[in-house]
């Protein structure tokens, strides 16, 4: 079958479950203000809200979870929160790596990790070597990342180890050097607290992902919250150009 320029390749049925889910976990900081706790504190709420989630994935079948934990931007935050942040991701490693491992899950992690603190880069580096032959689910941590730096590195990738690349390439030859080349395409985009945009969160990869946006604070997003995103998915017709009879089509010479 012809394929258009997208790099999304699998057609899937109205009501089937997403193999990808990527979720940027907005509102912690809110939901900690509102109940006049410190910023932080929402934070730690925040990490319930990831263990529900990756609960709900494996339960449902999802194969693959990407959250934007930190992004290339938020160091712009007042240095305090920063410093609590890194804690509480390294915190977070330490603890949960083996959790992950004897779940059967794989940990990745997506972005510049060379800013980190060295006990931090260490701590991811070993918990993608324990976790990597596990197929279970594929969790990715997207942490001092932006959509537009992996573009760049990706470019900068692709150029300097393709001496002859034709002019002519094809986004194929591209997409190999991008930071998530490992995973299919998102099917499905979450963000919760209320903001509407993907605020430079894997800009190329997100072309023909299904959006969806709740009020939900992050801390307060349980699997009945994500049970509604995936209701709400399962609604669409994912067409990816198509008219609805050329889809039909398809999936009944597929099936």
């Amino acid at each position: 079958m012809p394929q258009g320029p997208s790099l999304t390749r699998e057609i899937s049925e109205t009501g089937s479950i997403p193999q990808h889910i990527a979720i940027i976990m907005d509102g912690n900081g809110r939901w900690a203000q509102s109940r006049y706790m410190p910023r932080i504190a929402g934070h730690k709420q925040g990490a319930e809200a990831v263990r529900s989630v990756i609960k709900a994935c494996i339960e449902r079948g999802v194969t693959y979870l990407t959250l934007f934990a930190f992004s290339s931007e938020n160091w712009r935050r007042p240095a305090d929160e920063v410093t609590s942040l890194m804690q509480l991701f390294l915190a977070a490693l330490e603890q949960e790596i083996t959790k992950l491992h004897e779940n059967g899950i794989r940990f990745k992690v997506i972005g510049d990790i060379s800013k980190f603190d060295p006990k931090i880069i260490e701590s991811i580096h070993t918990g993608e070597q324990l976790t990597a032959n596990n197929t279970r689910l594929t969790f990715t941590i997207a942490a001092n990342y932006g959509g537009r730096w992996d573009i760049m590195q990706a470019v900068r990738k692709m150029v300097a180890q393709s001496k002859d690349l034709p002019l002519n390439f094809e986004e194929e030859n591209f997409a190999q050097y991008l930071s998530m080349s490992y995973a299919p395409e998102p099917d499905l985009f979450i963000r919760t607290g209320g903001e509407y945009r993907i605020s430079n969160f894997l800009l190329w990869q997100l072309a023909y992902t299904e959006l969806y946006f709740t009020n939900t604070l992050w801390p307060d997003f349980d699997e009945h919250e994500f049970e509604l995103a995936i209701q709400s998915y399962q609604q669409r017709e994912r067409r990816f150009g198509r008219t609805s009879e050329q889809l039909q089509i398809v999936l009944s010479a597929e099936g």
